[in-house]
């Protein structure tokens, strides 16, 4: 398990940006219906910036955002009362990531635990409490292991249903960003899903395909 005081699973900034499009395009694959999504990654989301969600849908929620500067990470875990001081959590964070924090929909969401990258420094945090903040089941999926994304996946996608279970080895050409055919997909569901749908997702997340 990974805690916010712990990066050593955490890839940079750069790998984690490749990571987070993987996710929203495993989860694109897995859950046509947007809303039951856990992942979504927007490559537009402000002036160079993109932004990764992770929403367990029971409260728990995950914003990375990436800019030129690095990457910033605002995690909220529902289970955690009272929340801890935002100011010590954010202590030191680059000026390049304070309207991300300091702003909507950070704000009004919360904050449980907060960390930032940058080339030069690596990965940082204020000042945290000695207390569990929620991070490591917050954080546990971005190990960049392919085996972790189809474990849990099995669970959720396949769990009391008659869909085959997912393999890291399904998993690992997206991780890789390999172009993404149809084979692949296939490799990871047991239907052919609405291919016009899943490309024009595909193309809202940034990620290359050829369904020809």
């Amino acid at each position: 398990m990974l805690a916010s005081t712990n990066f050593a699973g955490l890839p940079a900034a750069p790998a984690l940006q490749r990571l987070a499009q993987a996710l929203a395009v495993l989860d694109a694959i897995n859950s046509p219906d947007w809303e039951y999504r856990y992942f979504s990654y927007n490559p537009a989301w402000g002036e160079h910036e993109a932004l990764l969600e992770m929403r367990d849908g029971e409260g728990d929620q995950l914003l990375i955002l990436f800019r030129p500067e690095g990457c910033v990470i605002n995690g909220f875990s529902h289970e955690i009362a009272p929340l801890p001081d935002k100011a010590q959590l954010t202590r030191g964070l680059p000026a390049a990531f304070h309207d991300f924090m300091f702003g909507e929909p950070v704000s009004s969401l919360g904050t449980t635990c907060c960390l930032w990258h940058t080339p030069a420094l690596g990965w940082q945090t204020g000042t945290i409490a000695d207390s569990d903040d929620g991070s490591a089941d917050l954080l546990e999926m971005f190990d960049n292991d392919p085996a972790t994304y189809a474990a849990w996946a099995t669970e959720y996608y396949t769990d009391e249903t008659d869909r085959k279970p997912i393999t890291s080895a399904a998993v690992a050409p997206v991780y890789r960003h390999e172009v993404l055919t149809k084979a692949h997909v296939l490799a990871l569901v047991d239907e052919a899903p609405d291919w016009s749908l899943l490309a024009a997702d595909l193309q809202e997340i940034g990620y290359p395909y050829a369904f020809g």
